[in-house]
């Protein structure tokens, strides 16, 4: 049960839907975290409370673990 487990979760393909549906959700009228993205690049930053920065975070999750993974299989265990 535990190989089965940790298989699923070293197969890239799980992270990147949940990057499709976690990081960009809600996906209308913008993804979410692209809204944030250009709050923070268009000078925003400053004015972003502590519950703003924990959401950012909050979406960028799965897409660090895809990246995480990618970077594993590409550049072996290390």
């Amino acid at each position: 049960m535990k190989d089965h487990i940790k298989r699923w979760l070293n197969d890239w393909r799980v992270p990147a839907v949940l990057v499709f549906i976690w990081a960009f959700s809600p996906f209308w009228p913008e993804p979410h975290i692209w809204g944030k993205i250009k709050w923070i690049i268009g000078g925003e930053a400053a004015s972003m409370r502590w519950l703003d920065w924990f959401d950012f975070a909050w979406h960028l999750i799965p897409l660090t673990y895809l990246l995480h993974l990618l970077n594993k299989k590409i550049f072996g265990e290390g």
